[in-house]
């Protein structure tokens, strides 16, 4: 098995790129927010309404939420113990601080604010008076680093019940621990029916408690149970070796299952006009469930896609993975001022998608390349 198979390399350049192609597609989500998916955004040009197009980009949307965050939780876990047992404890949590703590931090004070502020152009507000208001104020604003806190979060609850259970990597004289792999077996089909099923019932216990679009501490718990579960998934793939050896069957089945479910919750949905009483009973319910069920197949069709045989081919995938996490830093107040550039030209809500979503792409990635070149920024992002 070649370097780029070895579960405690940090550096898979298919993993990699798989998180840059998703970064791009959480500046595609929030752009279609901007003119009119349902979610939580600085800046909304178009509201939700029945038309077609829009309903497309709720859609969109409603699929990326299934999984693609997931994703994120998932690879983080992936690398985890490696790094771990690469780096020592103490300087693993330095590091942790330092690429996850310095940016939430600067992002709440300072990007986050800003970016408010300069929603609040929109509405006539001066954007530094309103920006000079929320600091006066304090204001906190994690926004999409959000992430980072619930990665922090995890991996303080991940370390803390590797301490209780004795498994801390104790390196000896100075050298750090050797990584084993455990390669424990692959899980079976009904070990990953009852996850996403025990997903789903969480999913839907946790909404009780916290609706949708209810924050604590910033944080969307009602997400939370398949962010926590693939996060730990993660770990357990990082330890056994499950990412490098995925069945094809299995990828199969749990991709054809996904194309299967994904057209009930639209169906559900269309129902509900007729039968009111199916959204507010029914469809809670099948939403908490379908996800898992729709994010298993994507996930693992997506990790085989780009999996340890992948190797780049272009310039700008292995600029893409080093940019992914600069992107996702910058990319609301880029975003929301491309929205805001172009607000006076009338067009369809989904070509306006389109162009922005692109173009804000675009100047992120070109952005964040520059960002890199700053000295010290590089260790942080």
């Amino acid at each position: 098995m070649g370097q780029a198979a070895n579960p405690a390399d940090p550096h898979q350049p298919g993993l990699d790129l798989l998180r840059g192609l998703c970064t791009l597609l959480v500046v595609l989500h929030h752009a279609a927010i901007t003119y009119g998916a349902i979610g939580g955004w600085y800046y909304r040009e178009v509201a939700t309404s029945p038309r077609l197009d829009v309903q497309w980009l709720v859609f969109f949307c409603t699929v990326n939420q299934a999984w693609f965050m997931g994703l994120f939780f998932l690879l983080s876990g992936y690398f985890t113990p490696p790094a771990l047992a690469r780096k020592g404890l103490a300087d693993f949590v330095r590091g942790r601080l330092l690429r996850l703590g310095l940016p939430l931090g600067v992002y709440g004070t300072l990007i986050g604010p800003a970016t408010l502020a300069l929603a609040a152009t929109a509405r006539g507000k001066p954007w530094w008076d309103t920006f000079l208001t929320l600091l006066q104020h304090n204001t906190f604003e994690n926004g999409p680093l959000w992430f980072a806190q619930a990665l922090l979060l995890m991996t303080g609850a991940a370390l803390a019940w590797w301490w209780a259970c004795g498994r801390l990597p104790r390196p000896a004289a100075g050298r750090r621990a050797p990584w084993q792999a455990d390669h424990r077996p692959w899980p079976r089909r009904r070990t990953l029916l009852l996850a996403a099923l025990a997903t789903g019932a969480a999913a839907w216990l946790l909404r009780q408690a916290w609706p949708l679009g209810h924050n604590v501490w910033g944080l969307q718990l009602g997400y939370f149970a398949s962010y926590g579960l693939l996060f730990g998934a993660g770990c357990r793939a990082a330890r056994s070796g499950w990412l490098e050896r995925l069945p094809g069957a299995e990828v199969r089945f749990w991709w054809r299952l996904a194309l299967c479910c994904l057209p009930v919750l639209p169906v559900l949905y269309g129902l509900g006009a007729r039968w009111p009483e199916l959204r507010s009973a029914v469809l809670p319910v099948a939403y908490a469930f379908w996800e898992p069920l729709v994010a298993w197949g994507i996930l693992l069709r997506l990790l085989q896609a780009f999996g340890p045989a992948w190797r780049p081919t272009r310039r700008w995938q292995t600029d893409l993975s080093r940019r992914a996490f600069a992107i996702y830093v910058i990319h609301p107040p880029v975003l929301v001022a491309v929205a805001l550039a172009g607000s006076g030209v009338s067009a369809a809500p989904l070509l306006k998608w389109a162009v922005t979503g692109s173009l804000s792409c675009l100047l992120c990635f070109v952005l964040a390349g520059l960002l890199l070149r700053v000295p010290g920024l590089a260790r942080v992002l």
